[in-house]
């Protein structure tokens, strides 16, 4: 037990002055999986809503294939993408593996899905009394496409954070492509499986808590915008 509150204390103490090295660590963790998601909602929007307005051939299948890969496990991800840029791979030439590129290309596959399903669940679900309306008043097809989204803006940000969520805190695949080299592609959810094993908790219970309090924030906006979106 004194073990443990020492190194609580260390943890604290680093959070309260952090060097160089942790905020470098929660940097490129926040700037790899924000620019995943940001990403990942610039091609899921257009592929939602068109999923959720418009018929055409395979729609099925692409939108079953989006609710299964939201299961997808982040470590088969990560070994794709290792294969494809490996140095035998197709895009081996890029020479993007271990780098910080190669660990955004695998979070937003991880988000992708995520974002796309929800998004798509959040189009269908508003009232067709929208639709209508918009049509009685002279809208394009595409004004009306976009008062849909437009009302369907707060579960669109839930799938955003939802994903944003889910890819911060996962270690496989930016685990296997980034490979978790110090002051590169070291992120904070690597560093802490890192850490644990070598027995060093000061760091990892650091980072342990920012992860706490990252999740926290998320869940908090995420149920700020649900309780938005049930209101009349």
């Amino acid at each position: 037990m004194d073990f443990l509150a020492d190194a609580l204390k260390r943890a604290l103490l680093l959070l309260v002055s952090p060097d160089s090295e942790l905020i470098g660590i929660i940097s490129l963790s926040l700037g790899v999986s924000g620019s995943a998601v940001a990403l990942a909602t610039l091609f899921a929007l257009p592929l939602a809503s068109a999923l959720a307005l418009k018929r055409f051939p395979l729609r099925g299948v692409v939108l079953s294939i989006m609710n299964t890969f939201m299961g997808l496990p982040p470590v088969v991800v990560g070994l794709t993408v290792y294969i494809i840029f490996s140095m035998n791979g197709p895009l081996g030439v890029l020479e993007l593996l271990y780098t910080p590129y190669v660990m955004v290309i695998a979070q937003f596959l991880l988000a992708l899905p995520i974002v796309t399903a929800i998004s798509h669940s959040a189009i269908v679900g508003v009232d067709p009394a929208v639709s209508d309306a918009a049509r009685t008043l002279g809208a394009t097809p595409s004004q009306r496409a976009f008062t849909i989204i437009k009302e369907a803006r707060y579960g669109i940000l839930s799938a955003v954070m939802a994903a944003l969520g889910m890819v911060m805190a996962e270690v496989g695949a930016v685990l296997i492509v980034g490979g978790n080299i110090r002051g590169y592609t070291r992120v904070m959810t690597t560093t802490i499986a890192l850490e644990a094993d070598k027995g060093d908790f000061e760091l990892a219970i650091a980072l342990g808590i920012v992860l706490l309090g990252i999740s926290l924030i998320i869940n908090s906006v995420l149920y700020h915008l649900q309780r938005k979106g049930e209101r009349p």
